[in-house]
């Protein structure tokens, strides 16, 4: 008997042995790619993320980064690649996400957040993390929200600081019905383009403006596209979800799942501070590019002219849930 009970107990030891030597012994090297160049904030935290994985698995996890386009055309592109597992990691603009998983474009709401706190509250919590876990439904891995920032609008033609200076002024927005309807409530002329195409089309005068967050601007020099006058209008606050192939994440033992999910969290919050921080010096080297940064912008005129898309898109999300989000505190 007591043979036999070491026999049993050499067998236990051994597979417990051969479990933990098969997660400590797993390695890979993963693709981690964006529409951005390396010093926009996507790129900077995307860093980060390298770093600390690298670090926490002593090497067993390398991530290599293809900014700039260099894995795709675009963000709807390379989400695609991130759903047939040709792309394992993605910071991206909620932009073409609403194809994949359609509830994310509750967060394109013009004028659905207050400011950061209330950002940071919302997708941090509850609602944050049930927008993520709906992304398993498209065979996506959403991790967390990293940070674009609140979107601002520029042209080419003159100052703007209420709606009506803006009337069928040709601006590009991302492919994203609820952005296009919004622009189209408010009287300008939306073009959805991919946003490789964005700067050539600027400067070919094929539009007229774009939205964007201030360090999307500055990243891209878009001054050099012609685009003279920026309006601090703060229409719409654009996270950046970091998504994961699921072929990547499922390949993982437990505790790098657990690790890579905390990491991307941590990340988030480094991400979004250090986008927040730069922006006022951004906008301040904006300027002394002679670009007129309209500060004073009335955003109450261009809440009133965009509020009929709440209306258009009342069958797709109610008005509790919106309220739930704008009523968050």
């Amino acid at each position: 008997m007591r043979r036999v009970l070491m026999l049993v107990f050499s067998v236990l030891m051994a597979f417990e042995w051969g479990g933990t030597a098969g997660a400590s012994d797993y390695k890979a090297t993963w693709k981690l790619a964006c529409t951005q160049a390396m010093d926009h904030p996507y790129m900077v935290g995307a860093q980060k993320f390298v770093d600390l994985i690298r670090e926490r698995t002593q090497g067993r996890i390398t991530i290599k980064l293809y900014p700039s386009n260099q894995l795709g055309k675009g963000e709807r592109e390379m989400t695609e690649g991130v759903q047939q597992g040709a792309i394992d990691l993605l910071v991206t603009s909620t932009g073409p996400l609403g194809g994949f998983s359609p509830s994310i474009n509750i967060l394109d709401f013009p004028f659905l957040f207050r400011d950061f706190k209330h950002v940071d509250l919302v997708l941090d919590g509850a609602i944050g993390q049930k927008l993520l876990d709906d992304f398993g439904k498209a065979d996506i891995k959403a991790l967390a929200f990293w940070e674009n920032g609140f979107r601002h609008l520029t042209n080419a033609k003159g100052p703007i600081r209420k709606v009506e200076d803006g009337k069928g002024l040709k601006i590009r927005t991302m492919e994203n019905r609820v952005h296009l309807a919004a622009w189209k409530a408010a009287g300008f002329n939306p073009t959805p383009m991919s946003w490789g195409e964005v700067f050539t089309a600027l400067q070919q005068r094929v539009i007229d403006g774009q939205e964007n967050p201030v360090a999307v601007f500055y990243s891209n020099k878009l001054w050099d596209a012609g685009q003279k006058y920026f309006s601090f209008s703060a229409h719409v606050y654009s996270p950046a979800p970091i998504l994961m192939s699921p072929k990547a994440f499922n390949a993982l033992p437990g505790e790098d799942r657990k690790l890579v999910l905390s990491t991307a969290m941590e990340v988030a919050r480094f991400q979004r501070k250090i986008n927040r921080d730069a922006e006022e010096a951004k906008l301040q080297e904006i300027a002394k590019k002679g670009v007129t940064v309209t500060r004073d912008v009335d955003r109450e005129s261009f809440r009133k002219a965009m509020a009929p898309v709440y209306r258009e898109f009342s069958a797709q999300f109610s008005k509790a849930e919106i309220e739930t989000i704008m009523n968050a505190k």
